[in-house]
């Protein structure tokens, strides 16, 4: 299943690949991809461990910069 997600407050180019790469070491996780342009990120990921996987990748997401907002 893919999932996209808005990234609102999303500040840094940096933080973005740090984000990338701390969600990508999420169990089930088969692909992410976080883009600072498009204020996005993109997750492949079985469907029924999705809803597990977002709520992981948020307490990722705000370790690296606390005020980004999630929209699914």
């Amino acid at each position: 299943m893919k999932k996209v997600v808005k990234l609102e407050n999303l500040d840094c180019a940096n933080c973005a690949a740090k984000m990338e790469d701390g969600v990508s070491k999420i169990s089930g996780v088969e692909k992410v991809t976080v883009s600072f342009l498009m204020q996005k990120m993109t997750i492949i990921a079985p469907e029924e461990q999705m809803e597990d996987i977002l709520k992981q990748a948020e307490k990722v997401i705000h370790k690296v910069e606390p005020d980004v907002v999630l929209k699914l």
